[in-house]
């Protein structure tokens, strides 16, 4: 049997073969490559946390300073035994009241955080606050600033029962002084305590005072120096008016 001829090899043919078939694999790379960018792309788009995602509160729970109805609500997160928050109080909230607040373009919500002395006098001076609240909303306030106004040193425990009522007498809060006595000690508002301290707890709060804007966390910052937050209150407000 005659053996076949082997036929020479076409090496310009065969290179040319080669080279079709890398381009095809490499627009087929490509191709992959550009669908998966897309599809990245989309999903970034679809679950991104927005950067200005905002918080709900249930603010006719809150005590409000101000118009309920204004256009730009800030929350308080604060602890009466904070010096810190006393700071806020005596020195940044009466910056607000004056250029926001009194004209109506913000309201001012309170929501306790304990966090100096949780299971003594900060939540004694929690629960004699709330006490008041419930009794005559109208005095919350006075009573709020105669806390701060009067506050002794954190690492003391000085927001006794007998100390917060003696000092709503003295303030002349008008509220049945018996039954703030009561509330205190029967933890009667422990409950909404508690909820407002694991809702400062899930938003990852982690220091007093922490200030909520339309629902937005503000810095640090911007908590304890007024020229830090007179813009982000001047944004809620610009953003609001466009609206």
């Amino acid at each position: 049997m005659k053996a076949k001829k082997k036929q020479p090899v076409n090496k310009a043919a065969q290179k040319k073969a080669q080279r079709e078939q890398q381009e095809k694999r490499m627009k087929r790379a490509i191709w992959i490559t550009g669908a998966c960018i897309v599809v990245l792309f989309v999903l970034v788009l679809i679950f991104k946390p927005s950067s200005s995602a905002k918080e709900d509160f249930d603010y006719s729970a809150l005590p409000v300073k101000g118009n309920p109805n204004a256009p730009v609500k800030i929350v308080e997160m604060g602890d009466y035994k904070c010096p810190s928050c006393q700071y806020f109080t005596q020195e940044i909230a009466p910056q607000i009241q004056k250029d926001y607040i009194d004209s109506g373009k913000v309201a001012l919500y309170f929501m306790n955080y304990l966090i100096i002395s949780p299971e003594t006098d900060s939540n004694y001076a929690a629960l004699a606050a709330e006490s008041v609240l419930h009794q005559n909303k109208d005095e919350f306030w006075k009573y709020y600033e105669a806390i701060y106004r009067n506050q002794g040193d954190e690492n003391t425990e000085w927001a006794t029962p007998d100390f917060l009522v003696d000092l709503a007498k003295k303030e002349n809060i008008k509220v049945d002084y018996d039954k703030l006595r009561k509330d205190i000690d029967e933890k009667t508002y422990q409950k909404e305590i508690d909820s407002q301290n694991e809702k400062a707890r899930s938003l990852n709060v982690m220091s007093t005072p922490t200030l909520f804007i339309n629902g937005e966390k503000a810095s640090d910052k911007a908590s304890m120096d007024y020229t830090e937050l007179k813009p982000l209150i001047d944004k809620k407000l610009a953003e609001q008016n466009t609206k």
